[in-house]
This record gives C-alpha cells, sequence and structure tokens, in this order.
C-alpha cells in the first residue's frame, strides 16, 4: 500500500536520498506529496496486490483471472473478481500471459541503471557483531542427487552465526521470509531484534519484490543492501554455501525426502553454530566466539539456541 511505501521511504530516504529511494521504491514524487493531504484512490487501495500478482504470474505466466484468485487467497490476499480483473488491467498485468514475465519493477530499473548508494556493505569502514546478514538461495541435492532443494540461510559477518534458515522445493518469496521469521526469532530469544541491521543480498527478484522490502523495511525495520554485482558481491555468503554443501554433501544426497533433508540440514547448521572451528574466529564456534568476546551473556546465547 501507498501508506506502507511512504514509510519506507520516511526511514530510508537520509541512507539512500529521496530521489533514489523514490525511484527504487516506485513511488511518484507527486504521490509522496498527495499522501501529506491523504489523497487515496483505487490504486493506491489495492496497491498491496501487484507484488504478489507479479510473484503469481511469474512463476505462472498463463494463468487467468480464474486461476489467480485462489492463489491470491492461499497467499493471504482474497480479493473479487471485480477488483482482481480491474488491477490487472489497471497495471497492464495481463501482458504477463502472452509476454511470458512481467516489466521490470521500479527497483529493478534503478538497480539496473547502477545507482549508486544501493550497497551498504562497501560504505562501512567497520563491521560491528550482528550488524551485517549476509544471506542467498543455493541448490542443494538429495536422493541420490536425484531432487533439489533450495536453502537459505542468514549468517552474520562478524562472528559467522547462522541465525536463521529455511529450506523448499523452490527459491521464493515464502521461503526467504520463513529464514528472514526465523532470524528474527533467533535474535528476540537473545534480547535483539532486526532493527537498524543491514540485511545483504543479491539482486534476485524476491528480495526486490515488494513483500521482501515490506517485510525487511517496515515489519522488521532493518536496512537491506544490494550487490552491485551478484555473486561476486556477496563473497561472504558464497563462500558459507559453497562450504557447508561440499561438507555435507553425502548427507545431503543420503537424505530419502525433504523431511529427512531439513532434519539433517538442522543438525548440521547446530553443529555449524556450536562446535565447527573456524579460522576467522581463531579456531573456535560462532557461540562460543559470542561468549568469548561477551557479545551476548551466555544466558542470552542459551535461549537463542534452543531447538537450533
Amino acid at each position: 500500500m501507498t501508506e506502507e511505501k511512504v514509510k519506507i521511504v520516511e526511514e530510508n530516504a537520509k541512507t539512500y536520498g529521496l530521489n533514489t529511494t523514490l525511484a527504487a521504491i516506485g513511488l511518484p514524487k507527486s504521490t509522496w506529496y498527495y499522501w501529506k493531504r491523504k489523497k487515496v484512490d483505487y490504486e493506491e487501495k489495492y496497491g498491496h496486490l501487484r507484488g504478489p500478482l507479479i510473484e503469481i504470474l511469474r512463476e505462472n505466466s498463463a494463468y487467468g483471472y480464474r486461476r489467480i484468485e485462489p492463489e491470491l487467497k492461499e497467499a493471504g490476499y482474497p480479493v473479487g473478481e471485480t477488483v482482481l480483473r480491474r488491477v490487472l488491467g489497471m497495471w497492464n498485468l495481463s501482458l504477463c500471459r502472452t509476454a511470458g514475465k512481467p516489466k521490470p519493477s521500479r527497483l529493478r530499473k534503478v538497480l539496473a541503471e547502477g545507482s549508486k548508494g544501493m550497497n551498504l556493505v562497501v560504505r562501512l569502514d567497520e563491521v560491528n557483531p550482528l550488524g551485517v546478514l549476509y544471506t542467498d538461495f543455493t541448490e542443494l541435492r538429495y536422493a541420490n542427487g536425484d531432487k533439489k532443494a533450495y536453502l537459505m540461510p542468514l549468517v552474520d559477518h562478524a562472528t559467522k552465526w547462522v541465525v536463521g534458515w529455511a529450506v523448499g522445493r523452490r527459491p521464493n518469496t515464502e521461503l526467504a521470509l520463513e529464514a528472514l521469521s526465523m532470524a528474527a526469532a533467533t535474535l528476540e530469544e537473545a534480547g535483539l531484534n532486526l532493527e537498524g541491521r543491514i540485511v545483504h543480498h543479491d539482486q534476485d527478484s524476491v528480495y526486490t519484490g515488494y513483500r521482501w522490502l515490506r517485510a525487511v523495511l517496515i515489519r522488521h525495520r532493518a536496512r537491506i543492501s544490494f550487490s552491485e554485482s551478484g555473486a561476486k558481491g556477496n563473497t561472504a555468503m558464497e563462500s558459507f554455501n559453497g562450504r557447508f554443501k561440499v561438507e555435507n554433501r553425502s548427507l545431503f544426497s543420503d537424505a530419502k525426502n525433504i523431511w529427512e533433508l531439513k532434519r539433517w540440514i538442522a543438525v548440521q547448521i547446530e553443529y555449524y553454530n556450536c562446535r565447527r572451528r573456524h579460522s576467522a574466529l581463531g579456531y573456535t564456534a560462532p557461540i562460543n566466539y559470542v561468549i568469548q568476546e561477551e557479545i551476548l551473556p551466555r544466558a542470552a546465547v542459551a535461549l537463542a539456541t534452543q531447538g537450533t
């Protein structure tokens, strides 16, 4: 909704600049000023449907409104046929059925133009513990390599602690939000939250989508940083994913189904966090490092790692 977009602009304009933020979130300056006078029209009322609709059409480009309607309902956006048909036409999303994919979002256009200031990590002289969380999707093979799933971890820059993760059959927004929710819950158990922390990733369509932006910027009041060169700009995440897959390849391959794969991932992430020694941490485990460096009290760490 426009109100939420306005909040995003208000909270991030100082960081990225007003023009860049407006362009990235897709909010015209005229709307920005109109909102001050509480002008609400049909498009603004149903603006929250645009992101979910684009995601549905990205995965099901041949869908018409009859098939889109139950998809939206399952995603938590119940609307009637009249509203659905009108917004599809209003945003030209019906063209997706013939074009194969929707038009790029405003944010993706800004990123494609190489807009400066979207990578917050490179501007940091020093990264505080639990200050920057790296993330990305990575493919895992299981069932003797015949099936594939996708893992999305969130790993802290300084402590190497995996504070959240999720695995599923597709690298979509639902999976990303599940991982983000786990990260928020882990920090909450430790007496912290995501507010003000940087979440750094590449420019995957999930991470430039409205639902992800809304969750990170509005719900959790964190900041988003975009890699300017894909995996090359997110080397810490690539390093973790590569090492994690190599060290556990045989375990994952032996998993007969995705539920067994999830159990093995949970076991190995617990090992990674609590027992695996890291050279960057003076050959100690992330959780031990957090305690030794007095980043968090032992009791808080114990609560945060319960059920890991």
